[in-house]
Formats: C-alpha cells, structure tokens, sequence
C-alpha cells in the first residue's frame, strides 16, 4: 500500500442530482453522514442531493453543503481503507472538506459555515453584474496581462476584473465585472487562447468583489472551533499548509475574496509532501482531469463506483 498519498477534494461545479445516493446504500459510514447533514441543517438534504429538483440544488447556498457532505460521507469509506495520506487540499469550498477529514473542524460546524458561506457569496453581488470566464490554452501570466489591460482600459476602480483560479498551467478562471470579463474574454482570443468562454454561474466568486462577503463571514469563522490538522492541509490562498486552526481560519477567510492557487497547492504536495498518488475524494472527476495536465508524473486517480470502491483502496 502506498504511503505517498494525497487526497483532493472538489468544489463548486461538482454538484449533481443524484450525488452520494449509491454511496449511501452501499455504506453505513457515508449513509450516516447524510443523516447527519440533515439533522444539523434542519432539512433534508439528502433528498435534495439524490432527487432534486436540480434547480434549487444548484443554489450557491444548498450547492455548498451538499458538495461538502458528499465528499465526508466518500471519506468516511476512504478511511475504512486505512490509508495515511501525507497531504490533503480542496479546491475553494473543498478546503472544508479536507479540514473536516483530517479533524480540524467538526463536520456539524463545516455545514454551518458552508451553508452561510454560499448565502454570502451569493448576496455580495447582484445577480448580472458579475460573472466569471473560463481562458485555456494560454498561461497564467498571459491571462494576467489581460487581466490589466482590460482593467487600465475600463479607466474605472469600479470595473474590477482578476485571476480567480489557477486551476491547471493552460486553464486559468477570471472574474468581476461583467462587461470587463466580456472585455477580457474577447482579448484573450485575440492573445492566442484556445478557448475563452463564459461560464454560467451567478457570482465571481474569488475575486474583490467577494469583498462584502469575506468580511460577514470572518466572525463567524472567528466563533467557530478549529483545531490544528492531524495531516498537513494546503489552504487555496497560500498555497502552503496551514500549521495551527488560527492558520485555517484565516486562510478559510481569505480564500473568499482571493484566487485559488490550485498549481501551486499540487506542487507542493509533489515537491515538499512526496506525493506520489492523488486520490479524488468527492463525487466527479474534475480535479484528476485538472491534476493530470499538472503533473503526469504522478498518478491521478477518482474514486470508482461503491461496488468496486473498496477493492480499488486496497490496492493502493
């Protein structure tokens, strides 16, 4: 059994009807999660996640807590495994996730505070003035220099436009205003990116304009119990583990209004951690497609379906 692993958690995009249902029949640990996301919301959210309506489990502050929830119950199976991983990270709202699995935050706590989180992100910024844009194909320091062109062109501090994700060393998220996201998009594609498109969601999450939001939530996270974590966890903005709850909480603060620095927290569980073997814990795929135009050098795996789930941890 390998003792270089890393476990990566999913965020926001990962949502789907039908989410953890099959983990749930197959597992009494991940079924028993589910219970106890509903009775610490007051709601079932277990029903939302496994039938829906997709509509009101796409809501930012639903989305939140049942992504998180999906993620514990998959880890809760995961630790059955017995593996020992050397370094742990998640990806915006999945550093919850990987707090919650490695015992720095009580999982009755993260739902709260994800629950709040979502409602707070959503609410900082009017639905259609924000947006959020997707720009592959050309590096991160390429998509910066658009970012202030775009931004010198507005002539305005109002028009904010900023790295939200650097999610893979051809794939880097922007977000702020709409029309200067628009802006940027079209000046990518005149710059040589392969694709830059828009993406449909109802916030610029990780941008200044997250600003509003960052600073409701610290005094909730300022009241919340956060213990140091049993293994190192990669906080997004820092791209760095944090060494002390003090560190998670702030950096959980943070996170909010800054970029998710996802190359760099890969890295350093490569380069510093000794990771060999990334194992997404989460439902999706999107980090092991994300981490494979990282680093081919290690191997990149998602966790299978129930039916074949604990064979595959055995085996790595």
């Amino acid at each position: 059994m390998s003792q270089n692993i890393a476990f990566v958690f999913p965020g926001q995009g990962s949502q789907k009807v039908g989410m953890g249902r099959d983990w749930a029949e197959a597992f009494d640990a991940a079924r028993a999660v589910f219970e106890e996301a509903d009775d610490a919301l007051g709601f079932e959210l277990s029903r939302l996640c496994w039938e829906g309506p997709e509509e009101e489990l796409q809501l930012t502050a639903n989305t939140q807590p049942a992504i998180l929830t999906c993620s514990v119950a998959m880890a809760r199976v995961v630790a059955t495994a017995g593996l020992d991983p050397v370094a742990m990270a998640g990806h915006s709202l999945g550093e919850y996730s990987a707090l919650v699995t490695s015992g720095a935050l009580d999982f009755a706590t993260a739902l709260g505070l994800v629950r709040r989180r979502g409602e707070l992100m959503q609410e900082a910024v009017p639905v259609g003035v924000g947006a959020m844009a997707a720009i592959m194909g050309i590096d991160a320091e390429a998509v910066a220099g658009v970012v202030v062109t775009v931004s010198d062109k507005s002539g305005s501090a109002e028009e904010v436009c900023a790295v939200a994700n650097l999610n893979s060393p051809q794939q880097t998220v922007i977000a702020g205003h709409r029309a200067t996201v628009e802006s940027a998009v079209a000046l990518a594609k005149e710059r040589g990116a392969r694709i830059a498109k828009m993406l449909p969601v109802s916030a610029p999450f990780h941008s200044p304009l997250m600003r509003p939001a960052r600073e409701a939530l610290e005094p909730l996270l300022a009241e919340a119990e956060i213990r140091s974590p049993a293994v190192p966890v990669v906080s997004n903005i820092d791209a760095a583990p944090v060494a002390s709850g003090e560190e998670a909480r702030d950096a959980l603060g943070r996170q909010v209004d800054g970029p998710v620095r996802w190359v760099e927290s890969v890295r350093w569980m490569i380069d510093e951690a000794g990771a060999e073997t990334f194992l997404e814990v989460g439902f999706g795929k999107v980090l092991t497609g994300l981490g494979k135009r990282i680093e081919r050098g290690v191997r990149w795996a998602a966790l299978p379906e129930p039916a074949a789930a604990l064979e595959f941890l055995a085996g790595l």
